[in-house]
């Protein structure tokens, strides 16, 4: 008490300013203004702080103190305070308490620890205006199952202005396949947008100098697929750049493993099913925002998206009219309106799930099914054998 009216008086003298005597004495200046204000109008009894010693009226019983620290022990251990919140009041509709208070009991019983210091200021950058005018995607490798296989990525798509997860799926590795098949299933569901904002992946760019500059003129088959959608690909130059989706990928790596865990989902199948029909529109109820005008830039698709999507090389026709592509040799047929495709160009598409076709221009030569992978038995090596 003698410390607080000492500062005061000498904030009165002007020896000191609000600031520095908040300091001085450990406090907020805010507080301190508080107090020097009741102390102006009562003195010091107006400062006495009469609750000391006594329990606060609102005090949680220690019994729900104990049963929320051991349904975190016991069940939810690998859960975020929110998460875990979020999930104890879904699971226990009669709790009541809040997440300050339920955080507090983890960090008293050092069940969680307080997150590290926070990194250096930085400006937000606003979100777009509409949906459907810049969307982001990009791949992260984590212990998704818990450790009950072995680590994949999740590949997400995501609307800037709404922060709304478009497509979301586990693979193995995150390469032009999963590309695709994201862009395909955003463009499916909601229809072409105008920027599409990726790091420079060697699936997305190629980047002749490490941390250089991208090539533009000689872009890959995603930088292809996209310039004949008319979608402008941006590329990234730094992390900080992709805020957003770290974000996203944050609130992921803390939340995935432990729904499927508690799911007893324990494959890339089951998982991906139960993004598709559960979590995707749970997450998007959550997190996603209201855009920051009404309508939408998004515009229906229509046309052949498949033979867009998927991975276009050139080939030359040999003299037998046929065509080598990944250790397989493509037999082209007859046809009416040519004799034969001798040196003629053709491209060669394969899509997603292995299966081929020629082209000559516009016009499809043929279709070649998908080559099964050949079985091996244990101790043995495969061969790939031409087609």
């Amino acid at each position: 008490m003698a410390r607080i009216v000492d500062a005061i008086g000498r904030v009165r003298e002007k020896r000191l300013s609000c600031i520095e005597a908040a300091e001085l004495l450990g406090m907020s200046e805010r507080h301190f203004r508080r107090l020097r204000d009741s102390y102006e109008e009562g003195g010091a009894e107006a400062i006495v702080d009469r609750r000391r010693g006594r329990p606060a009226s609102n005090k949680a019983p220690d019994e729900t103190a104990n049963f929320v620290a051991d349904q975190y022990r016991t069940k939810y251990f690998d859960f975020t305070p929110k998460h875990f919140h979020e999930a104890l009041c879904k699971a226990h509709p009669e709790f009541r308490y809040g997440y300050t208070w339920t955080k507090s009991v983890l960090y008293l019983r050092g069940l969680v620890k307080p997150s590290s210091k926070r990194g250096p200021h930085r400006r937000r950058r606003p979100r777009s205006a509409l949906p459907g005018m810049l969307v982001f995607q990009d791949g992260s490798t984590h212990d998704w199952f818990c450790g009950r296989r072995a680590p994949c990525d999740l590949i997400v798509t995501l609307d800037d202005a709404t922060g709304r997860i478009l497509s979301a799926f586990f693979c193995e590795q995150e390469g032009t396949a999963s590309t695709f098949r994201g862009l395909a299933e955003a463009i499916e569901k909601y229809g072409l947008f105008s920027a599409f904002y990726t790091d420079r992946g060697s699936h997305y760019f190629n980047t002749p100098e490490a941390g250089g500059k991208v090539d533009r003129n000689n872009p890959t088959q995603v930088g292809r697929a996209l310039a004949q959608l008319r979608i402008n690909h941006i590329p990234s130059y730094s992390p900080e750049a992709r805020g957003r989706m770290e974000r996203v990928f944050g609130t992921l790596q803390g939340r995935l493993p432990q729904d499927m865990r508690l799911a007893r989902i324990n494959d890339i199948e089951t998982a991906n099913a139960w993004l598709r029909d559960v979590y995707i529109a749970q997450h998007n109820a959550r997190f996603s925002v209201a855009a920051e005008e009404d309508g939408s830039a998004f515009i229906p698709f229509v046309g052949d998206l498949a033979n867009i999507l998927c991975i276009h090389e050139e080939r030359v026709v040999s003299k037998d009219n046929t065509v080598r592509y990944e250790g397989r040799i493509l037999q082209i047929p007859e046809h009416t309106h040519r004799r034969h495709f001798v040196k003629a160009s053709v491209r060669v598409q394969e899509y997603p799930d292995g299966r081929l076709a020629i082209f000559h221009g516009p016009r499809l030569l043929a279709r070649y099914e998908a080559v099964p992978a050949p079985k091996t038995h244990p101790g043995e090596k495969s061969e790939t054998s031409a087609a």
